[in-house]
């Protein structure tokens, strides 16, 4: 069981291979009932209110589970005020304490970042043709979308985590950048 005194923090997308807080621990794990959806519009981070990009949200749905990392703070106030700023820059996310499952079967009490589905930036049920569309032409205030897709994919892979929605938007990401 987790130790109240630590934050652990889900990282599904963008976490897992830049946390942006100092990591004393990391481990495989998996939250049921949610999936890793391109389901967010981007208006600041990686694209703008005039042309918003797609990031990763944790989506609830019923059945699915979605694998990522485990990461425990090696200071928890430092890292929750850092993770808040950059999470909740606007409130599309809202925080909640989940349960993940290790690859041991051991729980992990831990802090989520999940879509609110009720927020204007929620975009559910875009095809992965559409996501692809918008993922390579999307630039914002941390560079182009399409960068954004291709470490959080690489970051994936490193971890032995297969996305094949991931990695088809990798490769047609690039065949529209190629075609320009």
């Amino acid at each position: 069981m987790t130790n109240p005194d630590e934050l652990w923090v889900f990282g599904y997308g963008s976490l897992i291979w830049n946390p942006g807080i100092e990591v004393a621990e990391m481990k495989l794990a998996s939250l049921a009932d949610f999936r890793r959806s391109f389901c967010m519009w981007s208006i600041h981070h990686r694209g703008s209110e005039e042309e918003p990009g797609l990031v990763l949200a944790l989506e609830p749905h019923a059945g699915a589970t979605c694998t990522g990392l485990a990461i425990r703070a090696a200071d928890p106030d430092a890292a929750l005020a850092e993770l808040r700023a950059r999470e909740l820059i606007s409130s599309a996310y809202y925080e909640q304490h989940i349960t993940l499952l290790d690859t041991d079967g051991t729980p992990i009490t831990a802090l989520a970042y999940v879509i609110d589905t009720n927020h204007t930036q929620y975009c559910p049920d875009l095809t992965l043709e559409h996501q692809a569309q918008i993922i390579a032409n999307a630039v914002g205030g941390r560079g182009p979308n399409h960068e954004y897709l291709t470490r959080t994919s690489a970051g994936l892979t490193t971890l032995g985590i297969q996305d094949d929605d991931m990695g088809w938007l990798v490769t047609r990401v690039q065949q529209i950048m190629d075609a320009r």
